[in-house]
């Protein structure tokens, strides 16, 4: 089904937020910018998340793309863990230390400490010894453009669990902003 079509609908049926995703890792920054263009003009401001996978390496030049339409939160993964079960071989989302840096980078707060998602890759890398991490640096994250809150510290990722054991049932941390 065409993305604009569906999201058409859901605007149509009241949805009060709506993403857009890239769950295979195949689109390129061109495509994924003309498509947050035109979908911003479908769901104007309920358009509020992208989601990208790096299967071709592009994934964090879709994240930049995104952002360049307005897009201001994204969905990644510390280590780039993920896959999706409708593209064999597809790699994981993208890195959260990617996407993290790549704001940094730009001046654009993101509210995450570099130094402790790296830390916490060491940690996943531990837990799922033998499985391949991602980008530069596990767990679902979404990445909020924001600035931090209260005394400006950095908002640090949450480990769920034990944090010497692997998380049952989930991906491993939690960030909210």
């Amino acid at each position: 089904a065409d993305p604009l079509e569906v999201l058409a609908r859901l605007q149509e049926a009241g949805a009060e937020r709506v993403g857009l995703a890239d769950t295979v890792g195949y689109a390129d920054p061109r495509q994924e910018r003309e498509l947050f263009e035109r979908a911003f003009e479908i769901a104007g401001d309920k358009l509020t998340c992208g989601h990208f996978h790096d299967t071709r390496g592009l994934g964090l030049a879709n994240v930049f793309a995104a952002w360049e339409t307005g897009v201001r939160r994204f969905d990644a993964c510390t280590g780039g863990i993920g896959g999706c079960p409708h593209a064999p071989g597809a790699s994981g989302n993208v890195a959260t230390e990617d996407v993290a840096y790549l704001f940094a980078s730009m001046g654009q707060p993101t509210g995450l400490d570099f130094d402790r998602l790296m830390a916490l890759r060491g940690r996943v890398a531990q837990w799922l010894q033998g499985e391949a991490l991602h980008g530069a640096g596990v767990g679902l994250q979404q990445v909020d453009l924001v600035e931090p809150e209260g005394d400006g510290r950095p908002v640090e990722p949450e480990v769920v669990g034990d944090p010497g054991q692997p998380p049952g049932g989930g991906t491993g941390t939690q960030r909210q902003v």
